[in-house]
């Protein structure tokens, strides 16, 4: 009875053991002590047709560009440059501002700029802010949008384009 238990657990631990490596030709390029990255290639199921949505967020394919407009991205921080500057990512044209006091105003404002298509067009900017209370008014943000927009056009003209 003790010689079949053994059995028992030794091929358990054999089958264990193997199974255990079974990934290891993949994990190769990890370090250790690195958490492993999801990969939707390597760890897709069976039902993988080969393109998956972290596909959009692949920055090496040649067919896909990402575009923002450099006179809209530099008015927006030239506008709102009284918030500090929480996180940029220009691939998508996102840029987080954190709660800031504009010059001679008591309230304070964090928000939201997203640049959307590379024209120079109010249909390119969205702007979202609030206060420390909950979202501005449809007046104030528009009226941040018209600077941005404003400003951009001036920096345009600066450069000579028209």
């Amino acid at each position: 009875m003790k010689q079949q238990a053994f059995r028992f657990i030794a091929c358990g631990m054999l089958v264990f053991s193997l199974a255990a490596c079974a990934n290891q030709a993949e994990d190769e390029g990890q370090v250790e002590g690195q958490p492993r990255i999801f990969d939707a290639g390597r760890d897709a199921n069976a039902f993988n047709t080969g393109q998956s949505i972290f596909d959009i967020f692949n920055r090496n394919a040649p067919d896909v560009s990402v575009e923002v407009n450099r006179y809209l991205w530099n008015a927006s921080l030239d506008v709102l440059n009284f918030m500090p500057i929480e996180s940029v990512d220009p691939f998508t044209g996102v840029i987080v501002f954190g709660f800031g006091n504009p010059p001679g105003g008591g309230q304070a404002y964090r928000g939201t700029v997203h640049i959307k298509d590379p024209a120079l067009e109010a249909r390119s900017l969205v702007v979202a802010l609030q206060t420390r209370s909950g979202p501005v008014s449809a007046g104030t943000q528009r009226a941040v949008e018209d600077a941005i927009l404003s400003r951009a056009r001036q920096l345009r003209i600066a450069d000579g384009k028209r």
